[in-house]
Formats: C-alpha cells, structure tokens, sequence
C-alpha cells in the first residue's frame, strides 16, 4: 500500500495560541479571526473584494475525553475594510458561535487548515496538551506563540501512527487504492458470510501481507505494518458490506439506520484492541517468548484481573516458588488517556509494569506520573516521533521489551 503525505489532503497550515480577543465572544470583534493573510492564506483562501464562504469543521479536543467535539458549520473570508479606499484590505476570517467555539479559552492552541477538497478545518486544544504535541511534531512547528505562524505540509508520509492520530480529530483517509478490487475479490473468497472474528481476519491480514522483514529482525516495523495492513483491508470489506446495506435502504426505519450506524462505529473500536494484541501474539511467538494471554478463560490475577499478557505463565504468576523478578506483565491499549491507569491493579506481585500502545505522544505530565508509579511505557520505534528527546530516552521500543523477556528466560531457564 502506497502511503501519501500530508500535502496530498491538505494546502496550508496555520497555528498560534488564542488571545483574548480570538477566544472570548464577549471581547471579540464580531467573532472575527485576523492575522491570516501574513503566513500565506490569500492564497488559499483567495482576495476578492467579495465575501467567500467555506464549508468548515471545527473540532474541539483535550486529554479528558475519549471523543472531540465536532461540528460543521460554514465561515466567511472578508476584507473588513471594503468601501474604504484609502486603506488596504484587510481579510479576516468570521465564523459564528457554535460548541466548539464555546468551550475555547484565551491561551488554547489553535491550528487552522485549508484542505485540498476546498473546506477549512480548525482544532482547538488546551495548550501543553497531547494532542498539541502530537499536531506540532505532524507538522513540524517549533514554537508557537500569539501571532500565527505557518506550519509544513511537505515530505511528512501518512504512516499508520499519523494517520491514527489525524483520525482522533475526525479526519477520514478512505481513499480507494489501485489494489483494492484485488483485496476484495480475495476477501469475498475467503469471508462470503461476512467479517469474521478478529483473531481469523488477524492471521488473514498476516497471510496476505507483502514482507520484505521479519518479527525476529524488526519486530516494531512488523507490528505498524501488521496492524496498517490489517486496517487497509478491514476499510476495504466494511466499505463494500456498508455499500450493500445502504442501498438495500432503510424506508423510514430511523432508529435503524442510527443502530446500523453505532453498530460499524462500535465494530471498530472493538477489533482495533483485539487486533493489537493479536498482532503482538504473532510477534511474541515468533521470537520465543513464552507467555499467557488474560482474555483466555481462567487466566486471572488479584479481584478476577486479566492482564493482557503475563511472562511466562498465570501458574507461575500465582506460585510462591517462583520470584517476582522473574515475572513480567504487559497491558495493550492501542491509544491511552486516562485509562493507562488500570494496569496498575492487575498484576501486584509485579512492581515495574509494562505497557504498549500505538499512541504517538503523551504529555510529559503523564509519562513522568507512569515513572512515578513503576510503569514503563513501550512504544513502536515509528510511532515515538512525537514525545520529547527525554522521553525518547526513556521509552521502551517493542524490541527493547523483547529483549527484556529473552534475557529473563535465559537467566531463570523459563520453559
């Protein structure tokens, strides 16, 4: 699969910090938003003595909650000084109150995009967030400040992680591929009823992957590209099962449309954790580490926990005879928030927990909470290009852990 850039969905990009004047209604000037036209946006946006208008997504979004604020609403590009002739224009972007504008605060970051299908696009974040770090290291900003800067949109490719994180945002990267027909006719071959479970489409997507690597030899390339190709196909097969439905219709049948569509919603945010670990399963075995999987039945720690998975056994785990330095445990959640926390209570007689994910940037705040509570974060190599040099240093690498476990088992002769 071919991966595109940045610079194929989007045209430019602006960020700055709110003022005052920029978040607070109150003290804005007719909900106006200047300062664009300096870091390139006529060019976008155009300079015609006529007011343009465009369609605009406006998303609001902190390290709280799991899902942002979206609305769609339509702005307006206007020289605020038309009728004037003694004066040069002055564009200004108007736009009307609307959710997200109500819960932006003076001192939030702020990134305003024009897209290539001719729409804006605004994020709001409390300032220092995640979601800021991460947007700042997508688009290689610097420094931010009160005055709109202009942002990169070059050479930056739409892996898996990027992706991942555009995605929180409401973006959609759902374009057909050239292969697609291919996939689908070999999907259809193999799944005529449907999608699967997890674990079957899991190995199917390992089967048909194209590798030019190993597990042994990269195991963090392996996991991306497992999960990413697991994902194209995935889009692939529920944009054909969802095409069908649609057309079937469904009359005047609202609440079933709206059961349909929760249903796709909730599908994939369950197979995207189940894949994960399934992925890691593969990557594990591959390598010769032994270990148990909690969502098996029976494999549970203290108050009926399930950790995601256990070095080297649940058996070992539980006997007296064997040293709590020997065991390990590894939570997986694909994206963490507040919910990193949970692995702390599922294993006790393991100190220094572990923890994967696929999120590409955490707060500082964060990652030093996890070193303050013995948790070692474990990211993919080319998922960590958003987190601080320090944090880099610290952070384990899918491989780094596997050599962690490979080193235990030599030293303690684990079977």
């Amino acid at each position: 699969m071919m991966h595109k850039t940045l610079q194929d969905y989007f045209e430019g990009v602006a960020t700055k910090y709110l003022s005052a004047v920029d978040a607070e209604l109150s003290k804005s000037n007719q909900h106006e938003i200047g300062g664009l036209v300096s870091v390139g946006f006529k060019e976008f946006l155009g300079d015609s003595v006529e007011t343009k208008h465009f369609d605009c997504t406006c998303v609001y979004i902190n390290d709280e909650n799991d899902s942002p604020v979206v609305c769609q609403h339509s702005v307006s590009w206007y020289d605020s000084r038309r009728g004037n002739p003694r004066r040069s224009p002055e564009f200004r972007l108007y736009y009307k109150s609307n959710e997200v504008t109500e819960l932006m605060s003076a001192g939030d970051f702020l990134l305003i995009a024009k897209m290539k299908d001719g729409s804006l696009l605004v994020v709001i974040t409390p300032s220092e967030s995640t979601i800021e770090n991460q947007l700042r290291s997508i688009f290689q900003i610097d420094d931010v400040t009160g005055r709109f800067k202009n942002s990169a949109v070059q050479g930056v490719e739409l892996v898996f992680p990027v992706r991942m994180l555009l995605e929180t945002i409401g973006l959609t990267f759902d374009d057909a591929e050239p292969d697609d027909e291919d996939y689908l006719r070999i999907i259809l071959e193999r799944f005529p009823d449907g999608f699967p479970s997890t674990k079957e489409f899991s190995a199917f997507a390992m089967e048909t992957m194209s590798l030019s690597i190993t597990p042994v030899e990269a195991p963090d390339e392996m996991l991306i590209n497992g999960i990413e190709h697991e994902e194209y196909l995935f889009r692939i097969y529920e944009r054909y099962l969802v095409k069908d439905r649609l057309l079937e219709g469904f009359c005047d049948d609202v609440d079933g449309f709206i059961r349909y569509s929760l249903s796709i919603q909730n599908r994939r945010k369950s197979r995207v954790g189940y894949a994960f670990e399934n992925h890691l399963e593969e990557i594990f075995l591959a390598n010769g580490l032994i270990f148990e999987q909690g969502r098996k039945a029976g494999k549970i720690t203290e108050n009926k926990a399930k950790p995601d998975f256990i070095f080297p056994s649940f058996e070992n785990y539980h006997s007296s005879e064997v040293s709590s330095g020997s065991l390990r445990m590894l939570g997986a959640k694909t994206s963490c928030k507040d919910r990193w926390r949970q692995v702390l209570s599922e294993a006790d007689r393991i100190e220094k927990k572990h923890l994967v994910t696929l999120q590409s940037g955490i707060s500082i705040d964060q990652t030093n909470e996890m070193k303050d509570k013995n948790l070692q974060l474990v990211v993919p190599a080319s998922a960590q290009f958003a987190y601080t040099k320090d944090q880099k240093d610290w952070l384990y690498s899918l491989s780094d852990f596997i050599d962690e476990i490979l080193d235990i088992q030599k030293s303690k002769k684990v079977d």
